[in-house]
C-alpha cells in the first residue's frame, strides 16, 4: 500500500519544513536516545544541521544569475534591502528597549532571523500570479537572505552579539561558491536546482532533533506576532519599495516578500554557535521562527490579493 507522504506535506503551508521539524522535536522530547546511537544515524538525524544548511546555500547561490537583465536585478535588490532594513530596525529597537530577552516572547534573535528572511518558493509563485517575468527573475538577489549573513551583519553592526569577521565570511562562502558554480556552468545550475527542495526536510528534522517539544508551546502568541509583523510590515514595505523600479507606482507583487522561509529557523542556531550568549534564547527563537513560517505562508498571498 502506497502512502502519498510527499503530496500530503506539500499541501500543508511550509509542510516540507514544518512537519519534519516538529517530528524531530517530538522524538527528541520523548525518546532522545534514539537520535544518539552514534555513527551515520546521529549525523543524519541530529548532528548534520550545519552541513545540510551549507549545502542548501550552495544550491540557492547557484540559482543567482549574475548575467540577468538590469531590471530584475534592480527589483530584487530593492526588495532585499527593504526586507533587511525593516527586519534590522525591528530587531534593534526591541533589543535596545527590552534587551536580548525581548518582549511578549519575541526575542531580537527571532525577529531578525525571521523578518529579514523570505520564502523564495512562495515569492516566485506569487510573482508569477501578480507580477511579470522581471518580477519572477528578481528572485536571484533575494536568495541572499536565505543565509544567516544579513542577520549576522545586523547583530555585529548593532553590537547585539560578538560576530568575528571570519565568521561573516564563513557564513556567506557557500552561497558565493554556489553563485560561481552556477554562473560558469548552466548544467551545474540545473543540477543543483533540485537541492533547494530536497535538503529542506533533512535540515528541518535535524533542527527539531535539537529542540524539546515544549519549545513549540512557548511559541504561542510570540509566533503569531512575529508572523503578523512579517506579513504586514515587510509586505507593505515591499509593496511601496518596488515603486522605485515601476515608475513610482506600488505593485502588489512587492508584498510577496512578506513571508519567512522555514530555513530561517536555522539562523538562530548558527548565531548561537558563534556567540554562546544567545543560546539562552535559542529554543524560543527557533519555535517562533517556525510558527512564523507557517503563518506567513498562509497570509502572505492574502495581502497580495488585498493590494491588487
Amino acid at each position: 500500500m502506497k502512502i502519498p507522504i510527499l503530496k500530503t506535506l506539500k499541501k500543508i503551508p511550509g509542510g516540507l519544513m514544518l512537519v519534519p521539524l516538529i517530528l524531530g522535536a517530538l522524538v527528541n522530547s520523548v525518546c532522545p536516545q534514539v537520535l544518539e546511537i552514534g555513527g551515520f544515524t546521529t549525523a543524519l538525524l541530529k548532528g548534520g544541521t550545519n552541513a545540510f544548511v551549507a549545502f542548501f546555500f550552495v544550491c540557492s547561490g547557484s540559482q543567482i544569475k549574475l548575467r540577468e537583465a538590469a531590471l530584475p536585478v534592480a527589483k530584487g535588490v530593492v526588495l532585499l534591502v527593504s526586507k533587511f532594513i525593516i527586519g534590522a530596525a525591528l530587531g534593534i529597537f526591541v533589543s535596545k528597549v527590552w534587551g536580548p530577552a525581548g518582549v511578549l516572547g519575541l526575542t531580537p534573535l527571532a525577529i531578525i532571523s525571521a523578518v529579514t528572511n523570505s520564502s523564495g518558493t512562495l515569492y516566485v509563485s506569487l510573482a508569477s500570479e501578480f507580477g511579470d517575468s522581471s518580477d519572477v527573475a528578481a528572485i536571484g538577489p533575494l536568495c541572499i537572505n536565505d543565509s544567516p549573513f544579513l542577520a549576522m551583519i545586523v547583530f555585529g553592526a548593532a553590537g547585539l552579539a560578538d560576530i568575528p569577521l571570519l565568521s561573516l565570511v564563513a557564513s556567506i562562502f557557500p552561497l558565493i561558491l554556489g553563485m560561481i558554480l552556477g554562473n560558469i556552468d548552466d548544467d551545474i545550475r540545473e543540477f543543483l536546482a533540485a537541492g533547494n527542495t530536497i535538503i529542506i526536510p533533512f535540515v528541518a528534522f535535524c533542527l527539531g532533533a535539537n529542540l524539546k517539544f515544549q519549545s513549540f508551546l512557548m511559541a504561542g502568541m510570540s509566533g503569531v506576532l512575529l508572523g503578523a509583523m512579517t506579513v504586514i510590515l515587510t509586505g507593505l514595505g515591499g509593496y511601496f519599495a518596488i515603486a522605485l523600479c515601476n515608475h513610482g507606482k506600488p505593485k502588489a507583487v512587492g508584498a510577496a516578500i512578506g513571508s519567512s522561509a522555514g530555513i530561517c529557523a536555522a539562523t538562530p542556531v548558527y548565531l548561537a554557535e558563534i556567540d554562546p550568549s544567545l543560546a539562552t534564547y535559542l529554543d524560543q527563537s527557533v519555535a517562533a521562527c517556525t510558527a512564523c513560517t507557517l503563518l506567513t505562508a498562509i497570509f502572505c498571498p492574502n495581502i497580495c490579493c488585498f493590494l491588487v
